[in-house]
């Protein structure tokens, strides 16, 4: 029996790699070996910001309620341990869109943490 080559399994993992580098210029998108470590380093680079990702948006959030929560008279700190004496469960992306989109509601719920400040 003949032995078999690795052709076709050999071009289709090379044609994996080159179309995935696809956006790159130069030799990064028409030399195997360099098209291979930029893809390598461009996917640990998607890994990692996958995880910053999540800690920008949450900095982002943080901001935007302190931010409103000074408008009402309350620093981010006391505006949170308000809403928890008042067990009111809303989590920091849904606060942050109520600061910017309907400020009725956050000032609301800044009277609610005052009062259950000033209670506690």
């Amino acid at each position: 029996m003949p032995r078999t080559k690795t052709v076709v399994p050999g071009r289709k993992r090379r044609r994996k790699v080159m179309t995935a580098v696809k956006g790159n210029r130069g030799g990064r998108r028409k030399l195997y070996q360099t098209a291979r470590e930029t893809l390598m380093r461009s996917l640990q680079f998607a890994y990692r910001d996958r995880r910053a990702k999540k800690r920008d948006f949450r900095r982002l959030w943080i901001v935007r309620i302190n931010a409103a929560a000074r408008l009402h008279g309350l620093s981010y700190s006391t505006f949170i341990r308000g809403l928890k004496v008042a067990q009111i469960d809303i989590d920091r992306k849904i606060l942050a869109d109520l600061a910017v989109r309907d400020e009725q509601a956050f000032a609301r719920l800044a009277e609610v943490a005052k009062q259950a400040q000033a209670a506690a």
